[in-house]
């Protein structure tokens, strides 16, 4: 072999070595760099855990008679019970204010017809309760004693 072959095998081989070592350097830049900036980047923020003790207050017999087609022969009815999750430190509260929580759901629930009552699921029905309790409570300025309101019994007749 020549001494001019040997020179240019040394020089590709070097230019061969130097551009793997600068793909290689690129590489682990660009890759710390998307590790770096992931840990940079703020956590998201996590729900703070709830961790009161809740209680459960029922209301029991909630009793409405649904508006019917006029000429109707027979009345129906709509008759649930409702259960309210409270805070262990509110379960007092919540009991004392079942009168007022029954008047408010029958007069939400005696505006339903028999057809829409029974189109309703509970998850419907639950909803306009809901709303019934908060808009009460924001008209008198107070807090809810209890955190959610649930059907635990639903009759439609």
């Amino acid at each position: 072999m020549s001494l001019g072959k040997i020179a240019a095998a040394l020089v590709g081989v070097t230019v061969l070595a130097v551009g793997i070592g600068a793909g290689a350097t690129w590489w682990f830049m660009k890759g710390s760099s998307a590790i770096s900036s992931a840990e940079a980047a703020p956590a998201p923020k996590q729900e703070p855990v709830d961790d009161r003790v809740y209680k459960y207050v029922s209301l029991e017999k909630v009793i409405v008679m649904l508006r019917g087609v006029e000429g109707e022969p027979a009345p129906h009815y709509l008759a649930l019970d409702l259960v309210f999750k409270t805070p262990e430190e509110d379960e007092r509260n919540t009991r004392e204010q079942l009168p007022l929580l029954r008047s408010l759901a029958v007069k939400e629930l005696s505006t339903l017809t028999m057809d829409r009552a029974g189109k309703m699921t509970v998850e419907e029905l639950t909803a306009i309760m809901d709303k019934a309790f908060a808009d009460r409570y924001v008209k008198d300025r107070a807090d809810r004693p209890f955190t959610d309101v649930m059907i635990g019994k639903l009759i439609v007749e």
